[in-house]
């Protein structure tokens, strides 16, 4: 009886396909420079995570972003290593893509890379994907699923767009304090965020307190 509510009790995870892009010894290095140049961290690894970030591909392909995260380049404003990556990414078919482990830090969001796992969505717009039925699916499913893994709550899911309210944001290179993103602008993650809040309660997974937001400070 004991198992049986323990496994009501936990959100399932979704079929997930392991498609790593190359992380060896010197991105990794790279990444450990990175945050303490960022964030005042000496280390590689996402050791606490907290937030969930949003993203949107701006192609229409998961090959083009697996190809963009793959290779290990220098971003063209500071020509700074490592290259860009995200966690997961949700193919418009609804196939969930694994692209780095989930205890090593990715680099993307400015702030928040510290801290917060990346979930692309193959997509235009956010619309798109808020009116795919089967991308949708599956990016509440697996965002649900990593909520109940890490004890992150439904406030603390949010679009790159909202990084800077983040209460986690933090920036050591003062020109990118109030550096942020157009895509999963507010209006959007609130349908998106309403929608899962149907699914954590139907997993019953615990959405936890309201987020605490900071005023922005640019």
């Amino acid at each position: 009886m004991l198992l049986a509510v323990l496994t009501a009790a936990a959100a399932i995870q979704p079929a997930i396909v392991q498609k790593p892009i190359p992380f060896p010894a010197t991105r990794r290095a790279e990444t450990a420079a990175y945050a303490r140049k960022h964030y005042g961290l000496d280390t590689w690894e996402l050791r606490n995570p907290r937030v969930i970030v949003e993203h949107l591909t701006a192609n229409t392909s998961f090959a083009s972003t697996f190809a963009t995260f793959a290779p290990d380049r220098p971003d063209a404003e500071l020509h700074e290593l490592p290259g860009i990556c995200a966690h997961f990414v949700i193919d418009a078919d609804g196939t969930i893509y694994q692209l780095v482990p989930l205890t090593v830090m990715c680099r993307h969001t400015v702030g928040l890379n510290y801290t917060a796992f990346g979930i692309e969505h193959v997509a235009l717009s956010d619309a798109a994907v808020l009116s795919n039925p089967r991308q949708l699916d599956s990016s509440l499913q697996l965002t649900a699923w990593l909520m109940q893994k890490y004890g992150i709550s439904l406030g603390n899911v949010i679009g790159h767009n909202e990084s800077l309210t983040s209460s986690y944001h933090r920036e050591l290179y003062r020109p990118w304090r109030c550096q942020t993103h157009g895509d999963w602008r507010r209006a959007d993650m609130d349908v998106y965020r309403a929608r899962l809040s149907v699914v954590a309660r139907r997993e019953r997974v615990p959405l936890g307190p309201p987020a605490r937001h900071v005023a922005l400070r640019c």
